[in-house]
């Protein structure tokens, strides 16, 4: 999956790009029709050395859009709550899909 992962006002270091890239390719497991994805990482506005981290993710499937949006303290468990999150969303989408499969199949049975 072709993922290009924008950081936003800073530059981001290369293990944390390695990483997400690597993680973000483990949802092939759960569907193996994405097409592609963005990332986009962020300092949260605040004042202190421990700014919040935030982090987007919108992945490209055929037909739709997934989007998930997660702040945390750091941008490696911000990942991991996204990533839980569009594993979620990826199991609804293509429950929905086979879903609608099923029905067409069903009807042109008929």
């Amino acid at each position: 999956m072709k993922v290009q992962v924008h950081a936003i006002h800073f530059s981001a270091d290369r293990k944390l790009l390695d990483s997400i890239q690597a993680k973000l390719n483990k949802l092939d497991t759960f569907y193996d029709r994405i097409t592609g994805g963005d990332v986009f990482l962020k300092l949260a506005r605040g004042e202190g050395k421990m700014r919040e981290k935030l982090l987007e993710i919108k992945i490209v499937v055929p037909g739709a859009i997934l989007f998930v949006k997660e702040t945390a303290r750091s941008f490696e468990e911000a990942l991991d709550l996204a990533l839980n999150a569009l594993a979620e969303q990826i199991k609804r989408f293509k429950s929905k899909v086979n879903q609608v499969k099923t029905d067409k199949l069903s009807l042109s049975l008929e």
